[in-house]
């Protein structure tokens, strides 16, 4: 009976009823049916370079570095962040004036027809206007996600595995730019419960990533001469700055955003990147200021208005002496508060991740306007559940006592009450609470319930609650941008209201009902993001009110302690659903049970320095990995290696399982081989050399070790390895020298760097640091070569472009200290080295990822 390969264990997994490990399934997306169709982490997900390629152009570029070129790049990289935070705050006034000209358009336009209906019976007409307008906005905002469909949603869950090290195709183009802030604002403004907050991360992220390069795939023929910061490193220090100013520009939270980056999103920092980042946020913050207190109050630099989301101001009204924003008592209800804003957030969490499953089934592989009408169906719904909540369960609530016994500190209550109350079927100076709720913009309804006191009945804040609470998950992963933080924060608002009526009306306690409000929208907020060091600074900066601190902090660590305890973050969660390979922020204990040698690749493709463009050709277009060994044959070690001395070859284990693979995979090169368009390389492998399959019973690793007598190829450093390695040839003792990248065997093939056979190496083209980066980052593909132009016999020296000195690990360590040293350094491959500097296998993102450590531990358990 044949046994899953790959496992060095007897354990066979053919049968029906056998439990399969996540590494014997596909890992391309395929779901387990057994465990609720647990999705695996893709492979086809690269990560980027954040590690520097100390190579000879690189040294070049530094020995021409002095003091004064350093401060100049330092200078430009200071102006670039500064103009990532402007710009940022720029796109986040852009929004924010187009949200409101097109809300107040709408509700001007339905509230006076609903008025006017209301006394002469043509209420279907009034809701015929209010269906017209949102479904046009969404079918906007829907058709722009069918142009680019990274658009859609927050952004949040693609820009934190980006920060953490994957790269995420299209995240931060300029189209999905254009089209996730002009989708945003007519998604607001459509009605749907979304948010413009989370998709302005995005924003800011994508205008980090491309302002620096003065170049965009979309318009590719604007292309400036900028030859600096062209690497991952720098793209993802500045993709970090526009993350941290979005957050600031959303909230008015500067060092919230800062916090963000480096809670959420970066798992690489340093000292430096600190400051740029909140100099970028504090630049974001001002710049929003500036232009939206001119604009709203003609006031220029008084800066009144911080953020797109502002709490207000929390405070007693002047001579309440029994007025407190919050005593010790009322930390008791704090705490419960976390814990049911924790179980509402895992709830919110549940229901939403079988949504989104349900649509990667149903919804996705369907025709592409399928998702448009998905669209237009929670529009078309959610508009009928705001009229008709709105006419029929809204209560006629008096309005002098609004006015009367509301507690804010502001002289104009009155008019701001007045502005922002809806009359709608209540008369005889009265108002209608829950279309007050509905009817407004959210930042407005969210205003009210932290600062307007008796506004709302127990009966509308809970039908309000339970309404905004399935609709905003529903809404949450339809294919429009759609942010999460408003909304949550409008449920949780609405619950914390509800309890401090409660407490006042059947407990008659003196509370601030603000507070409750606030620390409610805490709680649920937290349940659903899992966030707690920047979530507390975002709403202590939002509310400008240090004494919230405790409370605050309290009641997140308790809501994410409970919703843990049943699921992961609400963002966590889709980059699940997407298989991205997420590293998190360190392993369980139980991992430490396994080495490198037991998560490493042993089954290596490697170039020798000195490799025939015939065979590095047939390398790239064989396989798909993105860095190979650079090695050379350690002939002193070779009786050593016969042996079969495990210090000295570690991986002699994994030879067992891998000789037929390689066997096979040498075929499929010879047959690549066949179709190049030169004649000589046609018929390289016309006379391959055929494996013999080995005895039954027979080790056929010991059969081919036994002989070690047969002559090894003439493979000198000036010479290339042969296409028709055997088996014994393929694993001889190799000495590990340094790390090529697949873009620069491309780069170096297509311009042509190469040398003849009868030639040195030194008569062989040098390329600068800039030629090779010029093409970032999108660099040419191994299948868009002119393989006519090449000459098969000619040889490549790769020495000088790879890196020499990569990190690398013993086989013997321990896979929570490789863990930590491949995600802090923010490596892409780590290589596995013993003793003698023999490579013996690579680490990369996905042996390191959390279903692949529970698979090798699986596997551990079951070999002992």
């Amino acid at each position: 009976m044949a046994c899953c390969g790959g496992c060095l264990c007897c354990h066979c997994c053919c049968n029906e009823g056998d439990i399969r490990t996540p590494e014997e399934l596909t890992i391309l997306g395929e779901t387990r049916e057994d465990d609720d169709d647990e999705i695996l982490p893709r492979k086809d997900y690269e990560s980027l370079d954040y590690d520097r390629c100390i190579n000879e152009p690189f040294l070049e570029v530094l020995e021409g570095l002095d003091n004064k070129k350093a401060r100049k790049y330092e200078a430009i990289k200071w102006i670039l962040v500064f103009a990532i935070g402007v710009s940022t705050g720029l796109t986040g006034l852009f929004v924010d004036f187009f949200v409101r000209l097109f809300t107040q358009l709408k509700f001007s336009v339905v509230g006076q027809s609903v008025e006017d209906c209301s006394e002469n019976g043509c209420l279907a007409l009034s809701l015929l206007e209010l269906l017209a307008l949102n479904m046009m906005f969404i079918f906007i905002s829907s058709v722009l996600v069918l142009i680019e469909p990274v658009a859609a949603g927050s952004g949040i869950p693609e820009i934190k595995s980006y920060l953490n090290g994957v790269k995420i195709p299209g995240i931060v183009r300029l189209r999905t730019f254009i089209c996730k802030v002009t989708g945003v604002l007519f998604a607001v403004a459509g009605g749907l419960f979304v948010g413009k907050e989370g998709p302005m991360i995005h924003s800011g992220a994508i205008v980090g990533a491309g302002l620096p390069q003065f170049q965009s795939i979309t318009f590719q023929k604007i292309r400036f001469h900028f030859p600096y910061f062209r690497s991952d490193r720098d793209k993802r220090d500045f993709v970090s700055a526009g993350a941290a100013a979005g957050v600031a520009a959303a909230f008015g939270a500067p060092i919230g955003g800062t916090l963000f980056s480096l809670e959420e999103g970066s798992s690489f920092w340093n000292q430096a990147l600190t400051w740029k980042v909140l100099f970028c946020s504090m630049s974001a913050t001002f710049t929003l200021n500036f232009f939206r207190s001119g604009i709203n109050f003609n006031k220029w630099g008084s800066f009144q208005l911080p953020g797109l989301l502002n709490f207000g101001e929390f405070k007693c009204t002047d001579g309440d002496k029994s007025c407190h924003l919050w005593t010790a008592v009322d930390l008791a209800f704090f705490v419960l508060m976390g814990v049911a804003g924790g179980l509402l957030g895992a709830l919110f969490n549940c229901i939403n991740k079988r949504l989104a499953k349900y649509r990667m089934r149903n919804v996705h592989p369907k025709a592409r306007f399928i998702r448009v009408l998905e669209s237009l169906l929670v529009c078309m719904v959610t508009t009928l559940v705001i009229f008709m909540a709105s006419v029929t369960l809204g209560e006629c609530r008096d309005l002098v006592s609004t006015i009367n016994n509301n507690t804010s500190t502001q002289g104009s209550v009155s008019e701001e009450v007045n502005s922002t109350i809806r009359r709608f079927f209540c008369y005889n100076n009265t108002y209608n609470d829950m279309a007050t709720l509905f009817f407004n913009p959210q930042e407005v309804a969210i205003h009210q319930l932290f600062h307007q006191n008796a506004t709302f009945s127990p009966v509308t804040l809970s039908l309000f609650f339970v309404l905004y609470f399935f609709l905003s998950c529903w809404t949450y992963g339809v294919s429009v941008p759609s942010g999460l933080f408003v909304p949550s924060l409008l449920c949780g608002a609405s619950l914390g209201r509800l309890v401090a009526n409660v407490l006042k009306i059947n407990f008659h306690m003196q509370i601030y009902s603000g507070t409750f409000a606030l620390i409610g929208a805490a709680a649920f907020l937290g349940g659903v993001v899992r966030m707690t060091i920047s979530l507390t600074v975002i709403l202590i900066e939002s509310t400008n009110e240090i004494t919230y601190g405790l409370p605050i902090m309290i009641t997140l660590m308790v809501a994410k302690w409970t919703g843990d305890f049943f699921n992961q973050g609400i963002y966590d969660i889709h980059i699940h659903l997407k298989g991205v390979p997420l590293l998190e922020w360190e392993t369980e204990v139980e991992m430490d049970k396994l080495t490198a040698s037991d998560i490493m690749e042993p089954n290596l493709t490697y170039v020798y320095p000195h490799t025939r463009i015939q065979s590095l050709v047939s390398i790239l277009r064989t396989t798909v990995y993105h860095a190979f060994p650079v090695v050379t044959e350690n002939r002193d070690n070779e009786k050593e290696f016969m042996k079969g001395n495990i210090l000295i070859s570690n991986n002699i284990k994994f030879k067992k399982t891998s000789v037929l693979t390689r066997a096979g995979e040498q075929r499929r090169r010879c047959q690549s081989m066949k179709s190049y368009p030169s004649s000589e390389l046609r018929n390289v492998c016309d006379e391959q050399v055929v494996v013999e399959p080995a005895e039954e019973g027979q080790d056929m690793l010991q059969q081919m070790l036994e002989r070690r007598h047969v002559p090894y190829p003439n493979l000198y450093p000036d010479q290339s390895p042969s296409e028709e390695w055997t088996m014994e040839e393929r694993f001889r003792p190799l000495t590990f020298h340094g790390l090529i990248l697949r873009s620069q065997l491309v780069n170096l093939l297509i311009r042509g760097v190469c040398y003849a056979e009868n030639q040195s190496s030194a008569s062989q083209p040098r390329l600068s640091h800039s030629e090779m980066t010029e093409d970032y980052p999108r660099f040419p593909d191994i299948h868009d070569l002119d393989l006519a132009l090449l000459n098969p016999r000619m040889i490549v020296d790769v020495t000088p472009y790879m890196n020499p000195c990569p990190n690398t690990v013993s086989p013997n360590t321990r896979v929570s200290q490789v863990f930590n040293l491949f995600r802090t350094m923010g490596l892409r491959h780590l290589p596995v080295v013993n003793a003698v500097g023999e490579i013996v296998g690579i680490i990369t993102r996905h042996n390191l990822t959390h279903e692949f450590l529970v698979a090798k531990l699986r596997q551990h358990y079951i070999t002992i």
